[in-house]
C-alpha cells in the first residue's frame, strides 16, 4: 500500500494495455489558504496491490490523527482483482486552528498501518522563519523555481 496527498490525477492506457497513473500536485504540506482556523478537504490517493492468494475484497480505513486525537475517519470497501493494483480516493474535512500536522493512518482490514503526514503551514503572506533564520538573513544559492531554473 502507498498513499499520497494529491491535487489531481489522470488514468491512461500505455502500449500493450498497461495502465498509467499521472499524478499532479503531490504534497505533504501546504500553506494555509487564509487566516486560522482553516478547514480543508484534501484528496489522498491510496494505491494497493492485491496478493494473488487474496479474495480481492477488504476494507480500507483511514484515521486522521492530531497527536493522539482522531479528528476524522474514512472507511470504505476496497475491491482489487487478485494479482493486480487498484486505487481508492479518500477525503476528509480537516480543521487546523494553527500551523500543525495531521497524520493519515491507513490500513487494510486489521493490517499494518501506513502513516502519511499533512502539515499546514502559515498562510503564504505570513513567512514562517525561525529566529535563527531571521537573524542570518535570507538564504542564497541552491535551487529556486523549477529544476530547469537553477540559481547558484
Amino acid at each position: 500500500m502507498s498513499a499520497l496527498f494529491i491535487e489531481h490525477f489522470d488514468m491512461r492506457q500505455a502500449a500493450g494495455g498497461a495502465a498509467r497513473i499521472d499524478l499532479g500536485g503531490v504534497h505533504f504540506s501546504m500553506a494555509a489558504p487564509g487566516p486560522f482556523p482553516v478547514t480543508i478537504t484534501p484528496h489522498m490517493l491510496v494505491l494497493v496491490r492485491c496478493p494473488t492468494s487474496h479474495t480481492g475484497l477488504a476494507a480500507l480505513e483511514v484515521r486522521f490523527m492530531r497527536d493522539d486525537e482522531q479528528v476524522a475517519r474514512n472507511v470504505q470497501p476496497l475491491s482489487v482483482e487478485p494479482g493486480k493494483f487498484g486505487y481508492n480516493l479518500v477525503q476528509a474535512e480537516l480543521t487546523f486552528d494553527e500551523p500543525s500536522t495531521i497524520e493519515a493512518h491507513c490500513r487494510i482490514d486489521q493490517g499494518d498501518v501506513l502513516v502519511v503526514p499533512l502539515t499546514m503551514n502559515p498562510p503564504a503572506d505570513e513567512p514562517a522563519q525561525s529566529a535563527a533564520e531571521s537573524a542570518a538573513g535570507p538564504a542564497t544559492g541552491g535551487w529556486t523555481g523549477t529544476p530547469a531554473q537553477q540559481d547558484g
